[in-house]
């Protein structure tokens, strides 16, 4: 990829949200045209970054980690912006984690050299591409997961093909009974581990979990859960190292997602043998919501008297483009732009059609439904009967990642909402 137009891409009216009447603009240059996203000199609806609330979030995260004596490999799949992957690596980060070989692919050219690949691989167009990034750039670092035989088999198959191919660095994935992937029990893990070590297609190098399937927001639940969990990985990382199982000179551990890496943290780092070396792979904090992320971090808050921690960086705006019934105000943003999988969107902010200055919501006002491309905005009082064809309304989220995935470019704005920066996303 041509990092020119991969970091500093050309941004048009063909992306939803650019002015329509905009010459095509490099990312760099967007700054200065002094568009005000409520003067109107952007299309709507349009999700957006607030960065100076995006700044804190990565200096909160980064020093958590740093506090705990832990390292960060955030997970890309939330935003798969180059733009912000060299942000979060600029701020400290380890290094980066994807979902997969696609994903990887745009982190590596946007300059991250530790990815992992918190999922398992064993496709020989992934396999063959794996050998290859690292073959044009020594010193690149690639890891991914490993659950079963049945997966070894089909990477010492491809190895068999390949024989020149360096081993492929891998950490034993530990999963729970009816969740996602992962071995369940210790034995068969154990057992795994064996073979991995004779195999010279991989090298074992750590041993990952999940924690986020079963996570609830409620304390009494979550801390037993992870707990569990976080013994279970320790001790198939200490059988692992008395059997002198892992490669290298430290070993990997890595959990955490968005909602309990504060349970995790406490478990990254036991003694083993070995150097180890704890990564957090949370991926939502660079954003963070308004809603379901939001209750979460509450629950962390009450748990480490942390204090605000996180706050919600990403917004969605859009126009009233209807008052057709008392009570019920149209709004012109839908399925197509705004995460909707885990709950509605949350109204946060209200501008008076040729206002700049926007008030907050009153909490009666609820976001009922969505349609591919409208809104319908309920509430009561005298605020709301004042509704009006061409306000604006300023819309919270929960779960970044699948609003992430709706927009081709966002900008980035100061407190002011002037447009200060942009970036693209590689979905």
């Amino acid at each position: 990829m041509d990092e020119p137009d991969f970091l500093d891409p050309l941004i048009d009216s063909s992306f939803k949200g650019f002015p329509h009447q905009s010459a095509a603009l490099r990312r760099s240059q967007i700054a200065a045209q002094g568009w005000n996203v409520l003067s109107g000199d952007l299309t709507l609806p349009l999700a957006l970054i607030r960065r100076d609330v995006m700044r804190r979030n990565l200096g909160w995260m980064q020093d958590f980690a740093s506090a705990h004596g832990l390292e960060l490999a955030p997970h890309g799949k939330t935003s798969m912006s180059p733009q912000l992957f060299r942000q979060q690596l600029d701020a400290g980060a380890w290094g980066m984690t994807f979902a997969t070989v696609t994903q990887l692919r745009v982190g590596i050219a946007a300059g991250a050299q530790r990815c992992l690949i918190a999922n398992q691989v064993f496709a020989d167009l992934d396999l063959r591409c794996i050998d290859q990034l690292k073959q044009e750039q020594p010193g690149l670092r690639i890891i991914f997961l490993v659950d079963s035989l049945d997966q070894l088999e089909l990477i010492e198959a491809w190895r068999r093909k390949n024989p020149a191919a360096d081993a492929f660095e891998v950490l034993l994935e530990v999963g729970v009974p009816g969740g996602r992937t992962g071995c369940r029990e210790l034995a068969p893990a154990l057992a795994l581990a064996a073979r991995l070590r004779a195999s010279p297609a991989l090298a074992l190098v750590g041993v990952e979990c999940y924690e986020g399937l079963a996570t609830t927001g409620d304390s009494t639940h979550d801390q037993p859960y992870v707990e569990q969990l976080m013994n279970r990985l320790c001790a198939l990382a200490t059988a692992c190292d008395e059997q002198d199982l892992f490669e290298g000179d430290e070993v990997l551990l890595s959990a955490g997602g968005s909602a309990v890496f504060d349970l995790v943290a406490r478990q990254l780092k036991p003694r083993l043998r070995r150097a180890v070396r704890g990564l957090l792979r949370s991926g939502c904090y660079i954003t963070h919501d308004q809603g379901h992320y939001k209750r979460l971090m509450s629950a962390v808050a009450a748990r480490t008297g942390c204090g605000d921690g996180l706050q919600g960086a990403m917004e969605v705006w859009a126009r009233v483009q209807s008052c057709p019934d008392p009570g019920l105000a149209i709004l012109a943003v839908g399925k197509r732009d705004i995460s909707y999988d885990l709950e509605m969107p949350i109204p946060l902010l209200h501008c008076r059609r040729g206002s700049t200055e926007p008030s907050t919501t009153p909490a009666d006002w609820k976001i009922s439904a969505l349609n591919d491309q409208h809104a319908y905005l309920r509430g009561s009082g005298a605020q709301h009967a004042a509704l009006q064809v061409g306000d604006l309304i300023c819309l919270g989220i929960s779960h970044p990642c699948t609003t992430f995935d709706k927009w081709r470019w966002m900008p980035l704005v100061d407190e002011s909402y002037n447009v200060c920066d942009a970036l693209i996303t590689c979905f």
